[in-house]
């Protein structure tokens, strides 16, 4: 059987300050850190979140915000298997109509074939195919950037696996015992607490980061089946899917026109014209995308600055300049919201990535 894949996959596709992520991980997230006494409110609101924001259904968070509170999430609690935890959290009614069509669907296969399908709507920060293989039923999660902090890139992956096991427990068995479970990273000192959620042979160092399911298991039914149920699910995904595509797609125009646009910036007025739309229109459509022509102005610039930082050739104030700050004091201010840092350490070879 070919595998099957996602076309339309979020993380990857789209510029990384595009808010177009559900962010279930995020709430999940802040519930495990308050297990451990971290309160994630802070790390929220330096990139532009907020306790109400966080309710809204309608919420979609950008990569680079998911990314850096996952990285801060980790050093503040201390634990290096915070993903596992977050993972091992999760319950489908928080995928909204994306987790009642799951439950709805015939067969545990048909399940994950959905959630392939609709990953978009599930908050995934990873890239998820699944193909039948002689071994069994095969689930991977791949990361969208080779080149993603490899604190960030420990954490999702363990959540995606975890999250798996964990939904597939809840949804068609308890008893659900993976076939063998694999982490492209490498083994960490403790592997304890990943066969004690697994139960089953864990491998580290691995050339993908998969699951394997019993091919039995993949045929199993699924306790909630229900056909019209599942049928109205699918057809209120589709229509989800296509908003989410306008979304993207005014979201990236957006960026590209600003990124040419630099150092100038071009007005929220002049934008509306480009578009052909009132001021009205646009902004009502970006606050469908969660987000506002001011955060999207200040991503593209995030991007620009993270870029020239990295060419020893520029001074602050060359960068200041060509990225669209009025002198290096805004740009030193704008990169200590960012980052919590200053511009040099940036630069520094042991300075904290830029996410």
């Amino acid at each position: 059987m070919p595998r099957r894949r996602a076309k339309d996959v979020t993380p990857g596709t789209s510029r990384s300050t595009s808010a177009t992520i559900s962010p279930n991980i995020l709430r999940y997230l802040s519930l495990v850190a308050d297990g451990y006494g971290v309160d994630l409110q802070p790390e929220l609101a330096r990139v532009g979140l907020n306790e109400t924001m966080m309710r809204s259904a309608a919420l979609r968070v950008s990569y680079r915000q998911g990314s850096t509170v996952i990285r801060n999430a980790v050093e503040l609690t201390g634990d290096p298997h915070l993903g596992l935890r977050v993972g091992a959290a999760q319950h489908l009614t928080a995928w909204g109509v994306l987790g009642f069509a799951l439950l709805a669907a015939e067969t545990l296969r048909d399940a994950i074939e959905t959630g392939v399908r609709f990953q978009n709507l599930s908050g995934a920060m990873l890239v998820w195919s699944a193909e039948e293989a002689e071994i069994g039923y095969v689930v991977r999660a791949e990361s969208p950037d080779p080149a993603l902090d490899p604190t960030v890139a420990v954490f999702l992956t363990e959540e995606a696996l975890a999250s798996v096991v964990t939904l597939t427990r809840l949804s068609a068995g308890a008893e659900f015992t993976p076939v063998s479970v694999e982490f492209s990273f490498p083994a960490p000192q403790d592997t304890l607490v990943f066969t004690e959620l697994f139960r089953c042979p864990v491998r580290f160092a691995a050339s993908q980061n998969r699951i394997v399911f019993p091919s039995a298991w993949a045929r199993r039914p699924m306790p909630g089946h229900d056909p019209v149920s599942y049928t109205s699910a699918i057809e209120l995904l589709e229509e989800q899917m296509a908003s989410r595509r306008d979304q993207q797609d005014l979201l990236e125009v957006l960026e590209i026109s600003i990124a040419q646009s630099l150092p100038d910036v071009p007005s929220f007025v002049e934008q509306a014209r480009r578009h052909t739309s009132s001021e009205r229109t646009l902004r009502r459509r970006l606050a469908e995308c969660g987000t506002t022509y001011e955060a999207v102005v200040d991503g593209v610039k995030r991007e620009r600055v993270e870029q020239l930082l990295h060419r020893p050739e520029l001074t602050l104030r060359d960068i200041a300049r060509q990225a669209g700050f009025s002198d290096v004091r805004a740009l030193r201010r704008a990169v200590h919201r960012w980052h919590g840092v200053a511009p040099g350490r940036l630069r520094a070879p042991e300075g904290p990535p830029a996410g």
